[in-house]
């Protein structure tokens, strides 16, 4: 099917708001009533703990200058990043 371009733009739009309010109940749903999120939270930053723990000296170096570059974020006391 030949298409022509004429110049013509059509302007095409899509309102997620209801379905990201939508998806964002599912969510939660199936997380359940057992979810605890500042428990989470202090899982995920003791599995970070335990990631960036005791890193070679080239590790250690890579994983400054991912910090220094923005790509990963610097860490607060007690943490390697110190």
């Amino acid at each position: 099917m030949p298409q022509h371009d004429d110049g013509v733009h059509a302007v095409f739009e899509i309102d997620l708001t209801l379905e990201e309010a939508r998806r964002r109940a599912e969510v939660v749903t199936a997380l359940g009533s057992a979810w605890n999120p500042m428990e989470a939270m202090r899982e995920e930053e003791a599995a970070y703990d335990l990631l960036y723990s005791d890193l070679d000296a080239r590790q250690q170096e890579t994983y400054d200058m991912l910090v220094a570059a923005g790509v990963l974020p610097r860490r607060g006391p007690g943490h390697v990043a110190d």
